[in-house]
């Protein structure tokens, strides 16, 4: 048995109003990010014991004075591990030993100590699944009546570097039930597919979520799992550090612009505490299909977060390592998708729901060419017959004012 006795070292819908209207038109002011606009992005698999999967991803982003640390795991639950430094030289170090012993507090480090700015974590304890045919008055606050939840510290993940990917910054880690007794996951799998980016842009699928070079996005799919009724609903159980004795905030942000996800104005964000700071970014929206569409699409909705005192979580040997395992607080919250009419998991036996996860200012929609397009129309077309109007009653007096009598 491992042991480490002393610290080691080793899709929602929403009408602005014209008073939201003119507020979002005045900030929207072009475009210009906050912080790096490009970052110098290496992804690499930690090497851990040869008989075990290779499951421990880092991220590092290094910019002119900053570095970010994404370190992502499936060591138990899948987690991720947020780290952002004020110098471009800190590194991450990983005590094996340490991390896989039944006390892992110090087995993972960002060096130096010092120059940490700003850390947190994301656990993703449970997948979730509703019998969304079975409503009762006691269970309003659910979409449904609860099947057993999938613990996901009890999944058995594949050798992420199967699926590493130098271009495009991305690896994939797939799992399933290490004991499933009904067969549920035969011909199915959960991925967790992880990307980070050097600059800011937007994916090709949708929900497009604007990212910038502080940001990582996640991507999780169920594919080819079989439901436990008929019209089952899924969702996720996601925990993160809490903020002392209060829970992180979760906020709302809408827009006026819809381009990149139609009919979707809203934006939801957790935020960590004050600048400089984290935050986690979604769409209200998942989608029934690879190829997401608005025909596809899926109501997400986030619970408030709570502290988790009713319930112990799975633990996660990477927050363990990294912030210790007898001082924090941990807060939780649950994401559902879909409801029982319309599209669901159950026309393809597909479910992708994505999110961005960085530091800094959250990245803020620009209003896009087609809508300013159609707003300088709108509103240069009365400024263009004033102004042809004054044109022709100044040219009407000069052609007066330069008639002269003959006599």
């Amino acid at each position: 048995m491992w042991g480490c006795a002393e610290p080691c070292l080793g899709w929602g819908h929403f009408a602005p109003s014209p008073v939201l209207f003119l507020s979002l038109l005045l900030s929207a002011a072009p475009f210009g990010l906050l912080g790096e606009e490009t970052r110098q992005v290496s992804l690499e698999v930690i090497p851990g014991w040869p008989d075990l999967p290779q499951n421990l991803l880092h991220i590092r982003a290094v910019g002119t004075n900053s570095t970010l640390h994404y370190v992502w795991s499936s060591l138990g639950p899948p987690s991720v591990v947020l780290v952002a430094t004020n110098t471009p030289h800190s590194v991450l170090k990983v005590n094996w030993t340490c991390l896989l012993s039944p006390n892992p507090d110090g087995g993972l480090m960002v060096l130096p100590k010092d120059s940490i700015q700003f850390s947190s974590a994301l656990i993703f304890t449970r997948l979730l699944e509703f019998d969304s045919t079975n409503m009762s008055e006691a269970a309003a606050q659910l979409p449904g009546k609860p099947y057993p939840p999938y613990s996901l510290a009890e999944f058995s993940w594949n050798n992420i570097t199967d699926s590493l990917d130098p271009a495009t910054l991305s690896a994939t880690f797939r799992g399933f039930p290490t004991h499933d007794p009904t067969k549920a996951f035969a011909n199915g799998s959960l991925t967790f597919k992880v990307q980070a980016f050097s600059r800011s842009g937007r994916p090709a699928q949708p929900p497009r979520l604007l990212h910038t070079a502080e940001t990582c996005q996640l991507e999780v799919a169920l594919v080819g799992a079989s439901p436990r009724g008929n019209h089952s609903l899924f969702g996720l159980e996601v925990a993160t550090l809490g903020q002392g004795p209060d829970c992180p905030s979760m906020q709302e942000q809408h827009s006026i612009d819809d381009e990149y996800t139609p009919s979707v104005f809203q934006l939801d964000q957790l935020l960590w505490g004050s600048l400089p700071s984290g935050f986690m970014q979604w769409r209200p929206v998942a989608f029934s299909q690879k190829q997401g569409n608005r025909e596809s699409a899926l109501p997400c909705h986030a619970s408030p977060l709570h502290p988790t005192s009713e319930y112990s979580l799975p633990k996660s040997p990477i927050v363990q390592a990294f912030f210790g395992g007898s001082q924090n607080s941990f807060c939780v919250f649950n994401l559902t998708f879909g409801t029982s009419r319309g599209p669901g998991y159950w026309d393809q036996y597909y479910l992708s729901w994505s999110m961005l996860l960085g530091v800094g200012p959250p990245p803020l929609d620009a209003l896009s060419p087609l809508v300013l397009g159609i707003m300088a129309v709108a509103l240069g077309a009365p400024g263009l017959m004033l102004l042809g109007g004054g044109l022709i009653l100044l040219l009407r007096h000069k052609q007066y004012s330069e008639y002269q009598a003959i006599n």
